[in-house]
Formats: structure tokens, sequence, C-alpha cells
């Protein structure tokens, strides 16, 4: 299913570019970038996936009041759904969350409270067209909020960030963490170069491309919906995942390798596999599946369910260097 590697590493030092390119899959292109905060900015915060608890929900609304910004909750945040206890309310009242959040003219960010399950329940219910007319602003979460990423880029054009919710134990215990969404929300140009001192090489090389990816379960979900991103064709796709045993990662990437969604990407940063194994096996399978690819993988960056949390910018131009193990932006996430 994969290119010839000529082919691929050709692709992988090509800057990003939008349009059709060959075998009719359209490259992943630069998209959008919101406005980065100020102090005073208004912040909303919504429920997309599981129930919240209202505890580390206060928390977290601390640390943001901390940074001098005005957090802002949506009406169904502290909801639970009346049969589905997995779900933070009803599908319709979460989207309309997002939707009312991200119309609301004084709102300058929007940060998921928590992640879970249930976006691809209510991702259709969303209002895009008012959300495409309000204009892009800062998007913020990660794990069950991929899905989201990818329809904030596919249905609006709009650059996201992939990184710490409000109520995560990660943003509420680590400073790293804490620190990372700060500078990219306030000083995005300080933190061009992304990756933690694990960071290692697992397929040499150097690539460039556009940033998109997430939780790699999420991605292969979106396979045959409706919007989903046809290919990861001139992307730097960044991949992690939770809780999936090593043969179950094994056919997630399976599926994206049969599909032909990863033809032609660039280049592949891996963050981490919490409780999915033994990292051994893990990074066997990874370097197995991904290997074939013939282009540059850096693995342990440091975002995702790890301990520290980086913030990675979706839809921004940049380079993977595998030798130095990072990733750097062309320009900063946020204007």
């Amino acid at each position: 299913m994969t290119e010839p590697a000529a082919e691929s590493a050709a692709e992988a030092t090509a800057g990003p570019v939008t349009g059709l390119a060959a075998g009719g899959r359209p490259r992943v292109g630069p998209l959008t970038r919101p406005e980065r905060l100020r102090a005073g900015a208004r912040v909303a915060v919504v429920a997309t996936s599981g129930p919240v608890p209202e505890d580390r929900l206060g928390a977290g609304l601390d640390i943001l009041r901390g940074w001098g910004l005005d957090p802002v909750v949506a009406p169904h945040v502290l909801d639970t759904h009346p049969q589905l206890g997995y779900l933070a309310g009803a599908d319709r009242a979460r989207a309309r969350d997002l939707t009312e959040a991200w119309c609301d003219p004084s709102v300058s960010a929007v940060i998921c409270a928590r992640g879970g399950y249930g976006v691809q329940r209510m991702v259709d219910l969303v209002d895009w067209a008012a959300i495409g007319e309000a204009g892009p602003k800062v998007f913020v979460g990660y794990s069950d909020v991929t899905a989201l990423h990818e329809a904030f880029a596919v249905r609006a054009g709009y650059a996201t960030l992939h990184g710490p919710m409000v109520a995560a134990g990660t943003f509420l215990s680590d400073p790293r963490t804490q620190d990372s969404l700060r500078a990219t929300l306030f000083e995005p140009e300080s933190v061009r170069t992304l990756g933690l001192g694990t960071a290692r090489a697992l397929v040499p090389g150097r690539a460039r491309g556009v940033t998109l990816g997430g939780c790699v379960s999420l991605i292969a979900a979106d396979l045959g919906t409706p919007h989903h991103r046809p290919s990861a064709r001139g992307g730097l796709l960044l991949l992690e995942d939770v809780g999936e045993e090593p043969y179950r990662i094994d056919r997630v990437l399976t599926q994206l390798l049969r599909s032909g969604w990863l033809d032609g990407v660039a280049g592949v940063c891996l963050g981490s596999w919490v409780e999915c194994g033994p990292y051994e096996e893990v990074r066997a399978v990874l370097a197995d599946r991904l290997g074939v690819l013939g282009v540059p993988v850096v693995e342990e960056m440091g975002f995702g369910h790890s301990a520290t949390a980086l913030t990675m910018p979706l839809g921004v131009p940049g380079t993977l260097d595998a030798e130095r193990s990072t990733l750097t932006l062309d320009v900063p996430a946020l204007r």
C-alpha cells in the first residue's frame, strides 16, 4: 500500500502546499491561524466528551485565572447523560455549547474540559457554517477531541492546538504542561521548536510538511465519515494513544496503511502510549508499521496522555529533524 521510498523521500523534502498530488489525493496544507491571547481574554470551557469532575474543573479554572484570563463555563459542562453515563449530557447540548461559545464575539478561545468519549456523536451537530462565519479562534484539546481537530481543519480550515484540557490531571499537576500551553497562548514565537529530551529517532531523516494528527484510534475511526480528511499526504503526522494494547495499535495503523491514508505522509512524530503495554512491545509495532513508509519518524516527543503533555500546533508548516529529534515550526502557532 505504501509508495516507493524514492517518491516518499522526495515528498518529505517538499514544502507544504495545497491542491491535488499524484494519485488524486489532496496534500495537507497550512491552515488559518488564530490570534494569540492577551491578558483579560475571555476563554470558554466546553465539555465535548465525558462527564467533568467539578473539583477538577474548578482547579483548572483557577490556573487560567492565574494567567490573567477570564474563563467562562458553558451551560452544559457539568451535565451527565441520564442513560449513558459516559457522556457529558446530550449530544445536541454539547454541540450547541461549542457552537455558541465559538460564535460569541467576546470569546477569544475555546478549551475543552476533558476527553473520554462522545465527540463523534456530536461533531455533525455543530453548526459549522456559523463557525466559519465567526472566523478562527484558539481551540485546545486532545484525546477524543482529535475528531474535532480534524473537523476544524476540514470544515473550517482553522489551525488548532493539540494540548492539555482544563480538568485533566496532567494540566492540574505538571508545571511543564502548564508552561507549554501558557507560552503557546501568549508568546507562541517562544515555542517554535518542540520536543522533550526523551525524543529520539525511530527512523532517521529530515522532512518538511504541515502538522496534523492526534489520537491514532480517533483518526482511524474518522475514515469513511462524510467529512473525514482524505489523506495525510504532505503532512507531519502526530500520533499517540492511551489504553490500547500493541495488537490494537497494529490494527489501527494497518487500517491507515491499507486505506492509503498514509501514502505520501512526509514524517511522523510519536507521543505517549500510556497503558498500552510494555513500551518495547509498542515500539516494535510502531517500527514495523511506520518503518515501511520510508519517512523520518521521531518517538517519545512528549505530547498526549503522558506525565508532561506539550502543546502541539496542528495545521502549521514546519520541519521534523529526526537527528535532532525536534519539530520546528516555520511560523508561531498563533498570530
